[in-house]
């Protein structure tokens, strides 16, 4: 870690939560240089829902490497590239019957976010865009304008504009209905708000808290869009891919967005890649229009379509997915009551939401002890986000599990005595001031 510290910049951060050095990976487990063992609950991210070092994405990859095939090729047609988009038409795309140009808009997430904006602000000819309260869609300027999180936006320099924040699904609680508050101030010419190029939204706001949406809600909110002629583009970056069950989260609500926003864990083996799936009659780009270096990353296009492949030809991994996303939620519900906080999520991107919000973050710290990796998120931090690889056993969940429980007893045990200390530190100070004042000693200074 030494080299860390002195050469690395301090914009770091996962290393600071993880501080080991790890040296290998297989499966659900992490490995660092002591050859200790670490359950994963992170799965970078999102992007490796298949878990580390995938065996078969893993040899696609290397026969593909040793038969020399390309690396790099920029938007030129490679094989690699024929073959996964082959495989995204005929595994994901037909059978859903949803019909999507396939734009490579750059190796990450916030690539796919900037084309979408970009290329709705030019269908429709204007220029604001709807986005939601503690939304998050990346770290570029134009995904960053679209980002409710305040420190993350703090960070551009710059003000952050042509966007409208409007709350989410229950941001205000239960009894405040968002779609109709919207509906109200498009529909009223004084209010300033004016009809947007698109509304961008995730169906479970991740980074955001782990916050799902309704499925009635996204069906109507995909209706105000119609309505106002504005794009809906599903930013499904994280929770896409299965995560939540379906290989795009929106399916269960019906949804058919205009454009949508895809990375993580595409290409299944934690390789950069990134696609904006467009709606044919919208794919108004010119050539060159939008580019980058690295949209033809071959080696992704492999595992991805290996990936698709080896997954999702059938259903049996979202039915994996969905039993074991009931054994997660049922032991979190359990945990949740005896220890006072409340259970978000869908699928296998889970949460416990803690009242005190440093919680979250030492039960993080603890668990790392006990050899789970696992991180927060939402505006506090006060989120334990549970986001294992789809593919791991029921068995190394529980265990998983277990580690969590534990570690949220070590950290109320460690918030009791803190608080004891400085219970018995006030009362020490008390009784030393009491002595003193008592003439017991000298106040003051002396002549």
């Amino acid at each position: 870690m030494e080299i860390i510290e002195r050469r690395e910049s301090q914009v770091r951060s996962y290393c600071r939560s993880f501080p080991t050095v790890f040296t290998r990976a297989a499966g659900s487990f992490l490995y660092d240089g002591d050859g200790r063992e670490y359950i994963d609950f992170f799965a970078g991210a999102g992007a490796l829902s298949y878990g580390h070092n995938n065996p078969e994405l893993k040899e696609r990859l290397l026969q593909y490497i040793g038969g020399g095939g390309i690396t790099h090729s920029l938007d030129m047609a490679t094989e690699a590239k024929c073959q996964f988009l082959d495989a995204l038409e005929r595994i994901i795309l037909r059978p859903r019957d949803l019909d999507y140009r396939v734009m490579f808009p750059g190796p990450t997430g916030t690539n796919a976010v900037e084309a979408a904006l970009k290329l709705a602000r030019k269908v429709t000819g204007r220029t604001g865009v709807v986005s939601f309260t503690n939304g998050f869609h990346g770290m570029t300027l134009g995904s960053l304008a679209v980002t409710g999180n305040a420190q993350k936006r703090g960070g551009a320099g710059i003000p952050l504009t042509n966007t409208v924040r409007m709350p989410f699904d229950g941001y205000f609680g239960e009894d405040v209905d968002t779609i109709e508050y919207m509906a109200t101030l498009l529909g009223d010419s004084s209010s300033g708000v004016t009809a947007p190029a698109a509304f961008i939204v995730e169906t479970v706001q991740a980074e955001g808290g782990v916050n799902p949406a309704s499925w009635p809600w996204l069906e109507r909110l995909q209706a105000l869009a119609r309505e106002y002629g504005a794009l809906l583009i599903v930013d499904d970056i994280q929770v896409g891919c299965g995560r939540t069950g379906p290989f795009f989260s929106f399916e269960p609500a019906g949804l058919r967005p205009d454009i949508v926003c895809l990375s993580k864990s595409l290409s299944g083996f934690g390789l950069p890649l990134a696609v904006t799936l467009i709606r044919p009659d919208i794919d108004i780009w010119q050539p060159g229009e939008h580019n980058g270096t690295f949209r033809g990353n071959n080696h992704a296009f492999v595992t991805a379509a290996a990936a698709l492949e080896h997954f999702w030809c059938d259903s049996p991994l979202s039915q994996s997915t969905a039993a074991k996303a009931a054994i997660m939620s049922s032991r979190l519900d359990i945990l949740a009551t005896a220890r006072g906080a409340e259970v978000r999520g869908r699928g296998l991107i889970q949460g416990l939401v803690f009242d005190d919000a440093s919680l979250a973050a030492r039960i993080s710290r603890h668990a790392f002890a006990r050899g789970l990796v696992i991180e927060t998120a939402g505006p506090r931090d006060e989120v334990l986000k549970l986001l294992p690889p789809l593919t791991m056993n029921v068995d190394t969940m529980t265990t998983g599990l277990d580690l969590i429980e534990d570690s949220i007893g070590a950290a109320l045990d460690e918030t009791a005595r803190s608080r004891a200390s400085r219970h018995n530190g006030a009362k020490n100070a008390h009784e030393r001031h009491a002595h003193w004042s008592n003439g017991n000693g000298a106040l003051g200074v002396s002549p």
